[in-house]
């Protein structure tokens, strides 16, 4: 088992930031391409290996985002029509989230079995999760997964707020 720590740069224009293990090492370092379309962040490993990249499709009538790790797509995230609340869809290859995803407190479930743990730490300067990983094979995909999640946040966050002016 594994715990990790994803703080983010409060004021970071790219959206870079770095994933850190209990020993405050870094682990991962994730770069958001700034001005670039499509929006998409590539997760690497300290020795500069890609191991995922989250992208959003950027003609779709209600956003939709993909996760890809090691070049393989393994989870989609579809924002589902609806009036009033937010809601998001995601689907992936036997993987699913569990819990409140929105509040950043939830479980990654792989077959029927906890893989992961997500938990928002509260105090902190920038949104800082701790991820637990139960199952270490499946790390790159929790990681990719709790990025992913985060952007489409941020980019429902945006929205909001330019509707709102």
């Amino acid at each position: 088992m594994n715990k990790l720590y994803i703080k983010q740069k409060v004021f970071s224009l790219g959206g870079n930031f770095t994933v850190k293990d209990e020993s405050e090492q870094d682990k991962y370092v994730i770069e958001g391409s700034f001005l670039s379309i499509p929006k998409t962040f590539t997760i690497k490993d300290t020795a500069e290996n890609e191991i995922g990249t989250i992208t959003k499709k950027v003609f779709s009538f209600l956003p939709k985002f993909f996760v890809e790790v090691h070049g393989e797509e393994v989870v989609t995230i579809q924002k589902e029509f609806s009036f009033f609340k937010s809601r998001y869809h995601i689907d992936g290859r036997g993987i699913e989230v569990q819990g409140d995803w929105w509040d950043k407190n939830f479980e990654v479930v792989s077959h029927g079995e906890v893989v992961g743990q997500v938990n928002e730490k509260w105090f902190t300067w920038g949104d800082t999760y701790e991820v637990i990983v139960k199952d270490e094979s499946l790390e790159h995909i929790i990681i990719s997964l709790v990025v992913a999640i985060d952007f489409v946040k941020q980019q429902e966050n945006s929205a909001a707020a330019n509707a709102g002016n």
